[in-house]
């Protein structure tokens, strides 16, 4: 290598440190997006909320969901009961409600035995605004200030002024036999409803359109802090159970490999070092011929061809082939014994299957909704089985 050669390569070499001093020192910018993710320290996080949960309800216990409100909340219905073994407030903070149309329904039933359903939140499932009777209207995409209002007026020296993130969202219809207006919005004179209570059943929805109030800005700002309390005052001292979008948050927070996978560099290393393991254990276990189990055939015998197909299921685990025979079962029982139709399982059918049937409807709503809920999920497990196997059974006794 030559003289000139070798100061290319220095100079190279302290150009690239150069760089990448350079670029280690610059700031990290701020990340102004819209997450409400309680993990996240930045603006539109939720970081700063969810961990003065504890302080704004100090005698309340507080669980995270990390699973769907139907895969929750129904695997604690008794159907035996006919009711929920736990109780309390759900909550749930986002630009959208983002659950699946059986867990909208899982939360109207968890509202109608007693409990309360906190939604902040601009955009509803369907389900929900069709069942309370509200409506929501978008006018026009809004960049300026608002005032939040409570309609309460106790609490309206609480009220505040938003400058940032808001929508131009609210409550278009709204059924005043069961609702009652919490607070409103307004833009430059015109006032509007953002914050309502509705009644269902034995329980209350409490809707508000404006999540960007909880977020990590606008609660470190001036005295916002107080228009939050001040919301979530309506909720009353029950066990808290918090759901929001991320739902791996769990596994991520309580993980000991949490800071190995929270650093680029480290967590590349921890994936090439399982790759290279990977490809050891593939190339050595190609040297090595396995033992073969010799397996006595099956005596051809009605017995054993019995057990031979119950052993197959329970070594396989197919809960998905038992589960799928187990609902064609039930409906070919249902067509056969009340004749009814059962390509489509809607509300008309469950109404005739209730009045055939003698048992009460919400305990045929809650059967089917299991049943279209265990056709939808790509995979069972055993616990699916038995909670329909129990549901199949709590049908079919007097």
């Amino acid at each position: 290598m030559t003289r000139t050669i070798k100061i290319y390569v220095v100079a190279l070499v302290l150009l690239f440190i150069g760089v990448t001093i350079i670029e280690f020192s610059k700031p990290k910018p701020i990340n102004w997006s819209k997450t409400y993710n309680e993990t996240h320290t930045s603006p539109y996080g939720t970081y700063v909320l969810f961990n003065e949960l504890p302080n704004i309800f100090p005698e309340v216990e507080i669980e995270e969901l990390g699973i769907t409100p139907y895969e929750h909340f129904n695997s604690f219905f008794n159907w035996e009961s006919n009711n929920y073994d736990i109780a309390g407030t759900y909550m749930y903070i986002d630009e959208t409600l983002s659950i699946d149309e059986i867990s909208a329904q899982e939360l109207l039933d968890f509202a109608s035995y007693g409990n309360d359903i906190f939604i902040s939140s601009s955009y509803l499932p369907e389900v929900i605004k069709d069942t309370l009777g509200i409506e929501l209207m978008n006018e026009y995409n809004f960049t300026g200030k608002a005032d939040l209002i409570f309609a309460n007026n106790r609490i309206k020296r609480d009220s505040i002024r938003i400058e940032k993130g808001l929508s131009n969202i609210y409550f278009s219809e709204l059924d005043s036999t069961f609702t009652t207006v919490l607070g409103y919005q307004r833009f430059s004179f015109e006032e509007k409803i953002n914050f309502v209570k509705v009644d269902y059943g034995s329980g209350r929805f409490f809707l508000h359109l404006q999540p960007v109030v909880f977020t990590n800005y606008n609660l470190l700002k001036d005295d916002n802090r107080k228009y939050t309390e001040a919301v979530l005052s309506y909720i009353d001292d029950d066990k808290l159970y918090f759901d929001s979008r991320n739902k791996k948050r769990n596994v991520l927070s309580r993980s000991p490999m949490r800071f190995i996978l929270s650093q680029p560099a480290l967590k590349w290393a921890w994936i090439l070092g399982l790759l290279t393991i990977l490809v050891f254990v593939i190339f050595n276990a190609k040297r090595k011929q396995r033992v073969v189990r010799i397996i006595k055939p099956n005596e051809n015998t009605t017995v054993a061809f019995t057990k031979t197909i119950g052993n197959l299921y329970y070594e396989t685990k197919d809960h998905d082939n038992v589960i799928d025979k187990k609902i064609t079962y039930f409906l070919e029982y249902v067509r056969r014994v009340y004749f009814l139709d059962t390509q489509i399982l809607d509300d008309k059918f469950m109404k005739y299957l209730a009045l055939k049937s003698g048992k009460k409807q919400s305990t045929i709503k809650k059967l089917i909704n299991l049943i279209a809920h265990l056709r939808a999920k790509t995979a069972c497990n055993e616990d699916d089985l038995l909670e329909l196997s129990r549901a199949i059974e709590n049908f079919h006794n007097p």
